[in-house]
């Protein structure tokens, strides 16, 4: 007689045909909720900083009254773009600023890449102490050296002047310190060998350290111009003519209460000063993120 059926072999039966039902753990379910409520909270943030712009942009293409009571049957006009185009000497303005990055830009790129490469490849008394000294810049607001700057400024006879402007930032902590991180991970192989090939100190700065470091000097030339592009109150201080203010001290005049606070034509204005740089994200939007995430910037 044969033994089918004996419990061992019924066991093996139901095993293999009960469905098997998951239930999700705890910690799983707790990852769900709180990668809800990140995406929430990063939704909230972007409409809390995009919504003074789309504002500015629905004000700057419709009248002030409209503009102000939300008409939105209220037809769109360009007419405010030109008003305020005429109403001040926007091309010297942007010629000022443009001018102004360049010559801030151009010596921190110089300073922070000696600087950093002296911290990074050489060794002198008190060179931990100093560098101490360069980080302890980056706790220090520039606003409280405003009236330092402006007084050093004077004695030099740089009032009013677009290098007056940007000599007090173009010895910049943060770029000192990230060129100093950047050049300490190149590999001393590669210095060496061009030290074989006959190049000095500055020969192989150029040539080995500065060619490895690209994407660091992109992100940090964003951040550079992003930042002195939008600068205010040390310009507002100490300019005092046409022929070196730059785009935001021309717009805080633009928009003085003593000329008339005209909502529409302010937008305009404003949407008209930050225009290039709008336009420079959104058409290099790629590279400025992929510089970003090469740099370790975060």
């Amino acid at each position: 007689m044969s033994t089918i059926g004996t419990p061992k072999n019924i066991s093996v039966i139901t095993t293999s045909i009960t469905p098997s039902v998951r239930i999700p753990s705890p910690s799983r379910s707790a990852d769900v909720v709180w990668r809800a409520l990140d995406t929430a909270g990063a939704w909230m943030l972007a409409i809390i900083w995009i919504a003074p712009l789309l504002f500015a942009f629905w004000a700057a293409f419709h009248h002030a009254d409209a503009a102000l009571r939300f008409e939105w049957q209220a037809a769109w006009v360009g007419d405010n773009f030109v008003q305020a185009w005429h109403a001040a000497p926007w091309l010297r303005y942007f010629l000022n600023t443009f001018l102004l990055v360049g010559l801030i830009l151009g010596g921190q790129l110089i300073l922070c890449t000696l600087a950093g490469f002296a911290f990074a490849r050489f060794a002198f008394p008190g060179k931990s102490i100093v560098f101490l000294l360069v980080l302890l810049q980056l706790f220090i607001l520039p606003e409280i050296l405003i009236v330092e700057n402006y007084a050093m400024v004077s004695r030099l006879g740089l009032f009013d002047t677009l290098f007056g402007i940007g000599v007090p930032y173009m010895a910049s902590a943060f770029g000192i310190f990230l060129l100093r991180q950047t050049f300490k991970q190149v590999p001393k192989e590669l210095e060496e060998a061009a030290r074989i090939e006959g190049c000095g100190w500055f020969g192989v700065l150029w040539k080995v350290y500065v060619p490895a470091a690209k994407p660091v000097y992109l992100a940090y030339a964003l951040v550079s111009v992003s930042t002195h592009w939008n600068n205010f109150l040390w310009p507002l201080i100490v300019t005092n003519s046409v022929s070196s203010r730059p785009l935001t001290v021309g717009l805080s005049l633009f928009g003085a209460p003593e000329s008339g606070v005209n909502i529409s034509l302010i937008s305009a204005a404003t949407l008209i000063t930050i225009a290039p740089l709008l336009i420079g994200f959104l058409v290099f939007q790629r590279q400025f993120i992929q510089a970003f995430l090469r740099s370790g910037i975060k």
